[in-house]
């Protein structure tokens, strides 16, 4: 009976607009509304374009918005969560449903440089593009000559078996190669999540 009172309190502090019941809620329940978001985003090529950091923060945003105005009555964490994950996976369908509109058609991303792609973010300056820029310069010189070669041709849309054609080797074992490549070059620049 406790936790429901908790529950409700932090509720009503949240339309109240209370930020630390915000952060609470988010502290809460953010793992979960990941791991949703990323079953959601099943799609390999809508996963290039967002991922569940986005999904979360996104609908997390839009829920405090309606919480403020009074539009859910919720009297259970489990009525929060089934709220929160319907939610997710509208905003998944909708971004899907846009990146495949003719002119966003995810497919087209294939022969796109990272450097070159419009990413998504509500509140991006210029220094903040800038910097991402930067890093993934920084990212892509650390790779060696063969790990750049695998990185141009997945950036340029190839499969594994293709890869494995052109530079010799097995699909596999590339694979792994730049899974590897990856996993250093996020740990030398700090990206490295602690398990």
């Amino acid at each position: 009976m406790s936790e429901t009172n908790d529950f409700q309190s932090m509720i009503k502090r949240v339309r109240a607009g209370d930020a630390k019941a915000a952060a609470e809620l988010v502290q809460q329940y953010e793992s979960e509304l990941r791991i949703i978001a990323r079953v959601k985003l099943n799609d390999p090529r809508l996963r290039r374009v967002f991922d569940s950091m986005d999904i979360c923060q996104s609908i997390l945003a839009n829920f405090f918005v309606r919480s403020t105005s009074g539009q859910f009555e919720l009297e259970t964490p489990e009525q929060l969560m089934k709220l929160l994950a319907t939610m997710i996976r509208n905003k998944v369908t909708d971004h899907a449903r846009k990146q495949t509109a003719g002119r966003r058609d995810m497919g087209r991303l294939a022969n796109v440089q990272i450097e070159d792609m419009q990413l998504m973010g509500l509140d991006e300056t210029p220094s903040q593009i800038v910097s991402a820029r930067e890093l993934a310069r920084e990212a892509k010189e650390r790779f060696s000559a063969d790990e750049q070669q695998i990185v141009e041709r997945r950036t340029n849309g190839l499969g594994w078996d293709e890869i494995a054609e052109e530079i010799g080797g097995s699909p596999e074992a590339l694979r792994k190669k730049l899974t590897r490549a990856v996993d250093r070059v996020a740990k030398e620049l700090g990206f490295d999540a602690p398990q």
